[in-house]
């Protein structure tokens, strides 16, 4: 008799815990709040999209976005508040890219925040390393963006990691049109509106000039009559995320 019941009671036990379990492995989703480690033992706050269908036996197109110096700080949510990760909420639940929000400090001049070799622009692609190796990422299907200093900074870090990003988004930012060469091969499309005060729209014509006389053939949007948000009629376009999707590494 204690024999049957023990089998009843350890039946029982199962069937209730079998739903927690699975509800344990689902993966999160949405808009996640993470912290990253620096070499310091200093800890930097950060967001990341997971798309609402994601799964862990599936590679996941990535995107690093970079935001712009109003969004500078240490509570690792302002980023989150202006262009991309807007464009996102508006289509949340068939948004297909997991998408990396890093938050620069205020440690040095605006335009060197996401620069290779500053702590920002380093500790930015020590984001994506990390979240790598804790997703299924698309290794072949990583894309860089970014607004205003994180415009610069996407034309930065593209000409320091040529071979890291499939295709990059630089929006009312501005580069080194000396580094065309290096970075002809990234399918790029650039958007800036040509009343800017902020970041004058040369710096944007300049680097789609460098890039087709490098034998790139960049894609160039410039909004007439739009100051320097450019960003959410860029990141509004529909057909940028097809467009990203369509490019992958070699």
């Amino acid at each position: 008799m204690h024999v049957r019941w023990l089998t009843f009671l350890t039946g029982l036990v199962a069937l209730v815990c079998i739903p927690s379990l699975s509800f344990a492995e689902k993966p999160m989703t949405g808009f996640l709040n993470r912290e990253f480690k620096n070499s310091d033992g200093t800890i930097s706050k950060y967001v990341i999209f997971v798309p609402h269908d994601y799964s862990p036996e599936k590679p996941v197109p990535t995107i690093l976005f970079l935001h712009g110096s109003g969004e500078t700080g240490t509570d690792g949510l302002k980023q989150t508040t202006v262009g991309l990760p807007n464009a996102i909420r508006k289509q949340e639940k068939t948004f297909p890219f997991l998408t990396i929000m890093p938050q620069a400090s205020p440690v040095s001049p605006v335009r060197d925040r996401w620069f290779a070799g500053q702590p920002n622009g380093d500790r930015a692609m020590a984001i994506l390393k990390e979240v790598e190796q804790e997703f299924k990422v698309d290794s072949k299907r990583i894309y860089l963006t970014g607004l205003s200093m994180g415009g610069f900074g996407t034309w930065n870090l593209a000409a320091a990691y040529p071979k890291r990003f499939a295709a990059i988004v630089p929006v009312c930012g501005g580069g080194d049109p000396k580094s065309a060469e290096k970075i002809k091969e990234i399918p790029c499309w650039c958007f800036h509106g040509d009343e800017d005060k902020a970041v004058n729209v040369k710096l944007s014509r300049e680097m789609i000039q460098a890039l087709k006389a490098a034998g790139a053939n960049p894609k160039y949007t410039e909004y007439p009559g739009v100051g320097h948000n450019s960003w959410d009629a860029a990141y509004g376009t529909a057909e940028l995320y097809p467009w990203l999707l369509s490019h992958q590494s070699p």
